[in-house]
């Protein structure tokens, strides 16, 4: 995605003094300025992101008192996104829902999720943000598989959401909607992230709590209303959350607390990993964040204070903890030209390097082919051969599969180049099951060849397997550089 023009620039003026500042470092590594550039998008970009919307696409959806869908979506460049989509009754006034999207689009900090983008095109109004590939704290506390978050990764959670809400606090956003496990997302790190759709309205009258009443602050129960100290309230059953590996009631879990019992509200499976000093402070906290008078509870700084110093293992990858794999990712100025197009997904480039290369690396296929051409057979297969190339130039890629197809019922020997042909106009005609299929017989003819894991990694991206798409441009990228150091020496 490019630096485009925005509809909104006008909003967003350099002229501005609370415009965002060149976007900061997140881990260490340099913000992707083009991703995080916020910008109106045309409805059609969207629709095409998420194959128009396509349920496969879903990644969440709320309940009636929330009646929206996030997908997943891959903008051009091969950026992965979240796309928010609210119904059609809840924004009614565009202009408003651009203005309140663009406010929210100006924060940028590494422990928030970047909303990068919006939509109010007819009765369509969506928000768009950045992906978190691992999961929401809601998966991995309460659903999951392999193991239990430690301890230290609780307090690392608590102490990175008390540093968003402080940070939402400075910048004057000081209402969170909704807090809960599910808007608390992990990303490539596995360091944990606050969504920014919770400082988004699922409507313009701000009646936005869609989880079970037990859970919602007082306040919004006598008055529908929304204020800060409800944000304080959310973080308490977070708190809860964290603490019990359950999700608990606030009534309940005060109730335990005050019998003095309140390391019974602790999680069975963490056992062994804490000072019980630490816990109880914990708890301690969470009984101050869920006090049924709003001026009772702590603030963000004192979020801050009290957990910061829990933290034990801050040199410890959030990835390592969580017992997550992380991809290494080849880095484009490592790649081939034809690597760099996979991993852009530009499939023109892509189209333009298979017809350079031609037939060259089947290692003189060709003329063991050409010197049978008297016969009858052999003369036909070369014309079918000729009549695919030439559909295959002229990205008629309907008729390219046509007569790949006839050619490789013909050949007495299986040829990877025709594979990879083919395979590449399956993919131009939406047929990916076909082209990772072919691909996948392209490497079989050739074991090492990088075009054949490039055009695997095209085919599995288009499918949304991201992470073994990953790992397939990783390999053909490494088989790429053991051809040009052996042509080297």
């Amino acid at each position: 995605m490019g630096c485009l023009h925005s509809k909104t620039a006008n909003l967003l003026s350099s002229d501005d003094p609370s415009a965002p500042n060149k976007p900061e470092s997140v881990n260490g590594d340099q913000v992707d300025q083009e991703i995080q550039n916020f910008k109106e998008f045309e409805l059609n970009e969207l629709r095409k992101a998420t194959n128009g919307f396509s349920p496969s696409c879903i990644v969440s959806e709320g309940g009636e008192k929330a009646p929206n869908v996030v997908y997943r979506g891959k903008l051009e460049g091969n950026h992965l996104v979240a796309i928010k989509r609210f119904s059609r009754q809840s924004w009614p006034d565009a202009q408003q829902f651009v203005v309140e999207a663009t406010g929210v689009g100006k924060l940028r900090n590494k422990r928030i999720v970047s909303l990068i983008g919006c939509c109010a095109e007819g009765d369509e109004r969506l928000l768009v943000a950045e992906y978190m590939p691992n999961d929401t704290l809601s998966k991995h506390l309460f659903h999951w598989e392999k193991q239990p978050l430690p301890w230290d990764m609780r307090v690392r959670i608590a102490d990175f959401i008390a540093q968003a809400l402080d940070y939402c606090n400075i910048e004057n956003r000081k209402i969170y909607h909704d807090l809960n496990a599910y808007r608390i997302l992990f990303d490539e790190e596995g360091d944990p992230r606050l969504s920014t759709f919770g400082l988004m309205k699922n409507s313009r009258d701000g009646k936005s709590y869609s989880t079970n009443l037990a859970y919602t602050p007082p306040e919004f129960l006598r008055t529908g209303r929304v204020i800060p100290e409800s944000v304080i309230f959310s973080y308490g059953t977070i708190l809860l959350d964290l603490l019990s590996g359950k999700h608990i009631p606030p009534s309940h879990a005060l109730d335990i607390i005050r019998g003095k019992n309140a390391l019974l509200l602790m999680d069975s499976s963490l056992e062994g990993q804490y000072a019980n000093e630490d816990a109880t402070k914990l708890v301690e906290l969470a009984s101050k964040c869920l006090q049924s008078e709003a001026k009772d509870r702590p603030d963000t700084k004192f979020l801050l204070s009290a957990v910061a110093p829990l933290q034990k293992q801050e040199e410890v990858a959030s990835h390592v903890l969580m017992g997550l794999p992380k991809n290494t990712v080849i880095l484009p100025t490592m790649l081939s030209p034809l690597g760099k197009a996979c991993a852009k997904m530009d499939l023109a480039t892509f189209h333009d390097i298979l017809l350079k290369t031609g037939y060259r690396d089947e290692e003189g296929a060709e003329n063991e082919l050409s010197f049978q051409e008297w016969t009858q057979q052999v003369q036909e297969m070369l014309n079918t051969k000729k009549f695919g190339d030439i559909a295959f130039r002229d990205k008629d890629f309907k008729n390219s599969i046509e007569y790949y197809s006839k050619l490789v019922g013909m050949m007495p020997v299986p040829s990877a180049t025709v594979f990879a042909r083919r395979a590449f106009s399956y993919l131009m005609t939406d047929q990916q099951e076909l082209a990772l299929r072919d691909a996948m017989q392209a490497q079989v003819c050739i074991p090492e060849w990088p075009t054949a894991f490039y055009l695997q990694a095209l085919a599995l991206s288009k499918l949304g397997m991201e992470t073994d798409a990953q790992d397939m441009l990783n390999d053909g990228a490494a088989y790429d550089a053991k051809r040009q150091n052996s042509w080297r020496c």
